[in-house]
């Protein structure tokens, strides 16, 4: 099984910006397609973006498209999410996933707040 750990959340203003990181162990990340979620206080846990094992091809909500960029860096058994121009809207608990195959995530990390004032 691999382990995921988040981090990088925080408070920020409107407009900026954050990175969140998930960090891997147990197993190699580039056995995995990669994924970043994130739930809201009261809505349903939704799917940010993806990522392939090789990094090659990545996929992301309309919602996020244009201001959030997911990369992975399997020689550090890394994935970054990096949110930019970020709105109140973006608050959420930010997850880490990971899944053998596509479209399967199995493993979670335990989550990272993302605050966002306005």
């Amino acid at each position: 099984q691999v382990q995921l750990v988040e981090s990088g959340g925080g408070l920020v203003q409107a407009g900026g910006s954050l990175r969140l990181s998930c960090a891997a162990s147990g197993r190699t990340l580039s056995d995995y397609f990669m994924g970043w979620f994130r739930q809201a206080p009261g809505k349903e846990r939704e799917f940010v973006a993806r990522i392939s094992r090789s990094g090659a091809n990545t996929y992301y909500a309309d919602s996020v498209k244009g201001r959030f960029t997911i990369s992975r860096n399997n020689a550090k058994n890394t994935v970054s999410l990096q949110m930019n121009s970020l709105k109140p809207e973006d608050t959420a608990v930010y997850y880490c996933a990971a899944a053998e195959v596509a479209g399967s995530y199995n493993y979670w990390g335990q989550g990272t707040q993302v605050t966002v004032s306005s």
